[in-house]
């Protein structure tokens, strides 16, 4: 046996069919849509979730379950590095202070520093959030980080 010779088996493999081409393929003229009305048309049908009127299931069925996500926190997050380009180290890093400087435009919940970046000043952090991260090398440049609510 050599390539050449493979064939399909008989009947696993059908021609497409094709509608709107003639008498004589049987499905010429309405290409099988039947005569006029909606479905006749391109687009026609209003989908599968339409049940004619009637109020559909997804309406029907109540709403159920709770999501917290109403309530979440969201956070401006800020890197390191960010920051050590606007601030010498004398003066202590806040939402209002970030927001003078032009660094943020708004803070939502809260401002969270993130690791990103050196520090290599000491400076004081009164902020909502802090990674771990960016508290040990703010720590370690001889800075502090305070929580505030």
């Amino acid at each position: 046996m050599k390539l050449h010779d493979i064939k399909a088996a008989e009947g696993s493999r059908k021609a497409r069919t094709r509608k709107a081409r003639g008498i004589g393929s049987g499905l010429g003229k309405t290409a099988g849509r039947g005569h006029n009305g909606q479905n006749s048309r391109s687009g026609g049908g209003k989908g599968p979730y339409f049940e004619g009127g009637q109020t559909p299931l997804q309406r029907r069925l109540p709403k159920r379950g709770f999501s917290n996500a109403r309530f979440k926190k969201v956070y401006v997050g800020i890197n390191l590095d960010r920051i050590s380009e606007k601030f010498d180290g004398s003066q202590e890093v806040t939402p209002e202070t970030l927001r003078a400087a032009g660094v943020i435009k708004q803070f939502k919940d809260g401002v969270k520093i993130l690791s990103r970046g050196e520090v290599t000043k000491p400076m004081v952090f009164k902020v909502h959030a802090v990674s771990e991260a960016a508290k040990t090398k703010i720590e370690n440049a001889g800075g502090s980080v305070e929580v505030i609510k």
